[in-house]
């Protein structure tokens, strides 16, 4: 009898449910060992409640901005959208429904592939032992798909109530009158322009000279400008060294002695990855300083028969990296044809308003000597739709190769650059050049015109490098 492979999957999340489809469709047996939910904490407490809420900010903001395409509301001519409001229960409550919806239909499509899942925490006993609540499982291949969770900052630890991680948020009541954020990475970005938009008063803390320290300066320099004319404070080099309740909220308190109050502090300052407790050290699996399980670029770990993916490796923290994580480690671990993962091809999206997108090589990159490119950047206030639509701010930014043309990379700052950016990502997996680019047909008017104007610009030696 034919001998058929045991796959068991410690998390549930992207990088476990993933991977398990995958192993059931190349006929392993698989089991999926989650404590929260079909779908992990991505699905059910981080990105898709973060991108749900960030949706229906959105859409607020546009009402708030209609007034310049000559749409009123109850006001006139001068502007009045007084009767733009959140009703935050009901925003609440549709986050946290359509989470559920989201987790039970991964839980249907593990089912429908015969995944077994079981509901309690996975532990490793044995390179290939897995312990599930009161079950002992043995695998020929495990995975371990923990994620991560929110760090908490010695003299901020969030209550729930006034002081706030990130999961937390949607299970208050009401708006809160005056949001302190504290980090201004992309969770801090995504979180202080949502609230700003749903009618907040918005104070983003950050520890560094501007907001996304990590991303294109450009980008981050048009989202500032963007936060500050719609009236957040945004206060640059400034660590924030605790924060405690008051009577009436908050008092984040800074390094340097100042203080900002306000009613409510939400805390994004990194993630934790959730490694300790689980046997891995124990059985082999080597961790980095920060508790990150070390994986080589098809996903194993330095256990034999143990691959890792997504969060828990640290590897770019993006849902579609830890996807394709834990594709990688099944195709490899059942002899199947693959590929090391090309991380320079992984598209990323800021979800703020306007969106930021970029894939390939960096701007930094190119600064600082490393890569050699060709770069156009076009404001978006030049594009003919951009226009009609009333969009102002943002960019299209374009990366070749000198002498072949081959596009390295590129920035979105747009509405929906997540979309915008599958473009730049397909010219930079497959290696197409400018030439190529510029000859691909764009609706005109659409906001993607842009970037094949931008390819345009580039087969031109008179601009290159504008």
């Amino acid at each position: 009898m034919e001998h058929v492979t045991r796959i068991v999957i410690i998390g549930g999340g992207p990088g476990g449910y993933e991977a398990a489809l995958v192993a059931a469709q190349l006929g392993a047996q698989v089991t999926v060992v989650e404590q929260d939910g079909p779908g992990g904490a991505c699905v059910l407490t981080d990105c898709v409640p973060s991108k749900t809420l960030i949706a229906t900010s959105v859409r607020k903001q546009a009402l708030l901005d209609a007034s310049s395409l000559g749409v009123h509301y109850s006001g006139g001519a001068d502007g009045d959208v007084g009767g733009v409001t959140a009703d935050m229960p009901l925003v609440n409550k549709r986050v946290r429904e359509l989470a559920q919806a989201q987790s039970g239909d991964v839980a249907a499509r593990l089912a429908a592939e015969g995944v077994e899942v079981i509901r309690a925490t996975g532990r490793l006993v044995d390179p290939q032992v897995v312990r599930a609540g009161d079950r002992t499982i043995r695998a020929d291949v495990v995975i371990v798909a923990t994620g991560a969770h929110p760090r908490v900052l010695p003299g901020a630890e969030p209550d729930g109530e006034r002081i706030l991680s990130w999961r937390q948020l949607y299970d208050l009541q009401e708006l809160p009158e005056h949001l302190i954020v504290v980090g201004s990475g992309v969770t801090g970005a995504e979180f202080a322009g949502a609230y700003q938009s749903l009618g907040s008063e918005v104070t983003l803390v950050s520890s560094r000279d501007r907001m996304m320290p990590n991303e294109d300066a450009d980008a981050a320099e048009v989202l500032e400008e963007v936060y500050r004319r719609r009236g957040m404070n945004v206060m640059g080099r400034s660590r924030a060294a605790s924060v405690k309740r008051t009577d009436k909220g908050v008092v984040v308190t800074l390094e340097d002695g100042r203080t900002a109050e306000g009613t409510h502090c939400l805390m994004t300052v990194g993630m934790v990855p959730n490694t300790s407790g689980i046997g891995l050290e124990d059985n082999g699996v080597r961790l980095d300083r920060g508790g990150f399980i070390e994986v080589d670029k098809v996903s194993r770990t330095s256990a034999p028969g143990v691959y890792a993916a997504g969060d828990c490796t640290g590897v770019l923290m993006l849902a579609s990296v830890a996807a394709m994580q834990g594709r990688i480690a099944v195709w490899h671990a059942l002899g199947e044809a693959v590929q090391p993962m090309r991380l320079a091809t992984v598209a990323s999206t800021i979800f703020t308003d306007p969106e930021i997108a970029a894939v390939g090589v960096s701007q930094r990159q190119i600064e600082a000597g490393e890569i050699e490119a060709n770069v156009v950047k076009l404001p978006l206030a030049t594009n003919a739709r951009a226009k009609m639509q009333g969009f102002n701010d943002g960019f299209v930014k374009l990366f070749c190769r000198p002498n072949t043309g081959i596009v390295l990379g590129g920035v979105v700052v747009a509405p929906r650059a997540s979309e915008l950016i599958l473009a730049v990502s397909l010219a930079v997996q497959h290696r197409l050049t400018v030439d190529q680019f510029a000859h691909t047909f764009a609706v005109y008017p659409s906001l993607s015109g842009s970037i094949t104007e931008a390819a345009r610009r580039l087969m031109s030696p008179q601009t290159a490098g504008i």
